[in-house]
């Protein structure tokens, strides 16, 4: 395969996996020996094992960082802090892109930065979303409702009230509480459905500050 047939399959995709490149009458081992050519020259970024971007200027799509993460790991949506950043939920710039799924943890270190991968139980797989990103691209990202539980699950003491006060969590009356309880309530944990009673009283009272001032 030349590399101007690279662009043509795979021009318009933010990331592509070998598996795109396999059809046909094509020999996979000297698919994967020009792979790594095209590494080595700095026309390919190798994101893990079979998922790979163009590099500039080559790629025509700068990949979304959610994007990645959906496919670094199958199945995984993107949560916890890293959606509430994207909702504005949490003022802090959050480096690390984190998200679970039912797999097993993980940590990916690429040229894009980490990508974090928590595990959840199969039945804490929900409450997620595709989202639109911009550039044609979307991810699975988890509502800020889920993203929170998911936060207060994988945290110890997640629930505790000093803990979510120092979440500095904002623009909660944009949060829909409806949903977080009911999220919380399908759990059966009562940690969960805590943690949701006291986000609830600290929307109201944050909202009671806003009225005041």
């Amino acid at each position: 395969m030349e590399f101007t047939q690279l662009l043509q399959v795979v021009g318009d995709e933010p990331v592509f996996e070998t598996g795109l490149l396999l059809a046909g009458p094509v020999d996979p081992a000297d698919v994967r020996r020009q792979l790594s050519r095209w590494c080595a020259t700095c026309r390919l970024i190798q994101l893990r094992r079979g998922l790979y971007m163009l590099a500039p200027p080559f790629q025509k799509i700068k990949p979304h960082p959610f994007v990645i993460a959906n496919h670094m790991v199958h199945g995984s949506y993107v949560s916890c802090q890293s959606a509430l950043a994207h909702y504005g939920h949490i003022p802090e710039h959050v480096p690390a892109v984190t998200s679970v799924s039912a797999a097993r943890p993980d940590h990916w270190r690429t040229p894009l930065g980490d990508f974090l991968f928590q595990h959840l139980k199969p039945e804490l797989v929900h409450g997620y979303r595709r989202l639109a990103l911009g550039s044609g691209q979307h991810a699975f990202v988890a509502t800020p409702a889920k993203a929170l539980l998911d936060l207060v699950h994988l945290q110890p003491a997640g629930d505790a009230a000093d803990y979510l006060a120092e979440l500095r969590l904002q623009e909660l009356e944009r949060l829909d509480l409806g949903e977080l309880q009911r999220l919380a309530d399908r759990t059966h944990r009562p940690k969960l459905q805590r943690a949701a009673r006291r986000l609830t009283a600290l929307a109201g009272e944050l909202g009671e500050e806003y009225e005041t001032v």
